[in-house]
């Protein structure tokens, strides 16, 4: 019979790992600051013990101020040894972050694998060919922001199919070109932003277009909506696995058997309300160029015995009459049986009431009864009346990603 690490046995690899973290930080002149000295010299410093991170000094002192004594950045990347690339933005100005050259693949396959499917279909293989559709915006490691061509979008095992920023202007044309493409290259999954993909699917569904060599669909980028997952689903009869991280710390969590699972030796999680719902704090392992401890990601987080399941981020909460947060993950929660919607967008006004913006996955469908059974249930849950309309384009923020709530400031 396999053992199973005792809770004690956690806690010594926890403080290995956050032994590890700490030495990573020694010369970095970010940390040389008094609280932080004052943290590390105490005899057995917790995590508990640390300040935070927050994204604001994150994007002040990023990259020079977490490299080590001794490293210049000009050096290290006339060197090759690193890649430099920017944050999308999505809850604030763009970050620099750095990385070494290997690490993001190494990081992203080790998180994949915490799910056994995953691990199963990897056994020694690296990586597998994937077909990415997702904002071009996004990032330079993952996708491109101008036009290329098929050679061009060819990396690897990796074939980037989408150009366009918003997936609902997309004319017939366009859309056949990037579904033959994927046919052509053969995936086996699909990497996917997921107001990308659904859109896709659709296009997929109604020319009656199959992958057949797709395993499963993999979601990130941003917060996968039941409506998008479903539309996926449906399409390709393949699993949808939703993959979580940031550009800045790497890939942290990965879903299966319905939660998310952590990837311990990236990076050890926290979350400031152990028993609910709570903001998510990372400390990094494994980037020695960008050591982060108590980073605050900007994304609430539930951790239950069995995993966490991620809500979405803070920024976006809505608030109910009653002053407590309701977060993506509990907005969407009212969208699991809807049929015909493609996408949404639900603004909160300053004063506690909501406007809600249905895209139909089909130009011309009638709402009327989606929008009066979705009003009725999320006015109950905002305590404040929600009125709907049905819309052929919902846009983007600038960073190129989607947000399902958004709470508007007075």
């Amino acid at each position: 019979m396999p053992h199973s690490p005792t809770p004690a046995a956690f806690r010594s690899e926890e403080t290995s790992s956050l032994s590890l973290a700490i030495g990573q930080t020694k010369t970095s002149p970010f940390y040389a600051a008094a609280e932080w000295q004052a943290a590390f010299a105490l005899p057995a410093p917790q995590l508990r013990d640390l300040p935070r991170i927050t994204k604001s000094q994150l994007r002040e002192h990023s990259p020079e101020g977490f490299l080590p004594a001794g490293m210049e950045l000009k050096d290290l990347l006339a060197r090759g040894l690193i890649e430099e690339e920017s944050t999308s933005g999505t809850s604030g100005a763009s970050v620099r972050v750095v990385f070494g050259k290997t690490w993001w693949a190494e990081q992203e396959r080790r998180a994949l694998v915490r799910n056994p499917f995953l691990a199963g279909l990897f056994g020694e293989r690296q990586s597998l060919r994937r077909a990415v559709l997702t904002t071009p915006g996004c990032s330079g490691v993952s996708c491109y922001n101008r036009w290329l061509n098929l050679e061009q979008r060819t990396l690897g095992d990796s074939l980037y199919v989408n150009q366009s920023r918003i997936p609902f202007t997309l004319g017939d044309e366009k859309l056949a070109v990037m579904a033959k493409e994927a046919a052509d290259w053969a995936p086996e999954f699909l990497d996917v932003d997921p107001v990308h993909g659904a859109w896709f699917a659709l296009y997929c569904e109604r020319q009656g277009i199959r992958l057949p060599s797709l395993r499963f669909i993999l979601t990130s980028y941003e917060y996968t909506s039941v409506v998008h997952r479903g539309i996926m689903e449906r399409v390709f009869g393949v699993p949808v696995i939703n993959l979580y991280g940031s550009s800045e710390t790497g890939h942290l969590l990965v879903e299966s058997d319905g939660m998310m699972r952590p990837s311990p030796q990236t990076a050890l999680l926290e979350t400031t309300s152990p028993g609910g719902l709570g903001e998510l704090l990372v400390t990094t392992l494994t980037n020695p160029y960008l050591p982060l401890l108590r980073y605050e990601i900007g994304d609430f987080v539930e951790k239950l015995p069995e995993g966490y399941l991620v809500h979405g981020r803070k920024r976006d909460a809505l608030r109910g009459a009653d002053g407590r947060p309701l977060t993506t993950r509990m907005i969407d929660q009212s969208f699991a049986d809807v049929v015909g919607v493609a996408h949404y967008q639900l603004r909160q006004k300053s004063d506690g009431s909501a406007h809600l913006f249905l895209l139909p996955e089909h130009e011309g469908t009638d709402l009327g009864s989606v929008q009066a059974k979705l009003t009725t249930t999320l006015s109950r849950m905002l305590g404040s009346a929600v009125t709907a309309e049905t819309v052929n384009l919902i846009t983007p923020e600038d960073s190129g990603k989607f947000r399902l709530t958004v709470r508007e400031t007075a």
